[in-house]
């Protein structure tokens, strides 16, 4: 069975991105939300950031073709960008520092 026919990879892909999407829409109001609304987003975030780190290392890690591709295309997209998939997730991090720095300097 390919990676891709999991139905276990099927459904968790579809709860990340699902997650993912519904939390950028919050998002869209994250200058409106309290202090605390700040904190619980940036918690959500680094809950998804987290589980789509997972996620891409276990396309790394499978020996299935499709697999193997989908994490070339992701190298070759962000290669573009001068970027590597980790320094993604570490500009991700970082904006996250930054995001909670702030919050913690709104009082």
């Amino acid at each position: 069975m390919g990676f891709f026919d999991s139905e276990i990879v099927q459904q968790e892909a579809k709860q990340l991105f699902g997650d993912y999407q519904s939390l950028m829409t919050l998002g869209a109001d994250y200058g409106k939300f309290d202090r605390e609304g700040k904190k619980l987003f940036i918690e959500q975030m680094e809950a998804i950031m987290d589980r789509y780190r997972v996620f891409m290392k276990r396309f790394e890690l499978s020996e299935d073709f499709m697999a193997q591709m989908t994490v070339e295309q992701l190298r070759t997209q962000l290669g573009q960008f001068g970027m590597t998939p980790q320094q993604m997730f570490d500009q991700m991090n970082r904006t996250l520092e930054r995001m909670k720095a702030e919050v913690e300097r709104t009082v």
